[in-house]
């Protein structure tokens, strides 16, 4: 059974974006997402973004991919409460109705099992409240990794580009 890290953000605080430019989460990216994410209790998390029109694939309405692309970032911040690193193995998005522009997508977001290094998270989307119709709905597989895989494949960055905690994981493994 996996348990919450005892260094995992306290519920109700939001979990910062791990690197400024990521097109998910980083405050700086200029097309991005801009996702916010919130620790919740046990191991869960909540997070939300608004559709703006640099995110449409049909016109007035959210891509698919850039609705599996905020899951994905949601489901990965799951990852803060349990100590680990780990990346995304497999993603499955249901989309259940059409996400307009202008709307703010809420997700919440659990670990439901641990089975090895795999991490089982499943996820739901509703539009413009915490308990609007759901939209779009997510499963996911995370494998736990060394904290060198993201130095072995990615590309080497300043410290003031992660936060805080990615920055002590490069740091502790350079």
């Amino acid at each position: 059974m996996i348990e919450r890290h005892p260094d995992a953000p306290a519920p109700g605080t939001r979990i910062t974006s791990h690197y400024r430019m990521c097109v998910g989460c980083g405050p700086d990216h200029p097309t991005g997402l801009h996702v916010t994410v919130t620790a919740g209790e046990g191991l869960t998390v909540s997070g939300s973004f608004t559709v703006t029109d640099d995110h449409q694939g049909a016109p007035g309405l959210a891509h698919g991919g850039i609705l599996s692309l905020a899951f994905d970032e949601v489901l990965g911040s799951l990852i803060w409460l349990i100590g680990e690193p780990a990346v995304t193995g497999h993603l499955e998005t249901s989309y259940r109705r059409p996400v307009p522009v202008g709307t703010t997508l809420y997700i919440g977001a659990a670990i439901d099992r641990v089975d090895g290094r795999k991490i089982y998270m499943s996820a739901s989307g509703r539009e413009n409240a915490v308990d609007g119709p759901v939209s779009v709905t997510a499963s996911a597989v995370f494998v736990v990794v060394p904290a060198t895989h993201f130095v072995e494949h990615g590309r080497a960055v300043a410290p003031s580009e992660l936060s805080e905690a990615a920055a002590k994981v490069a740091e502790v493994n350079p």
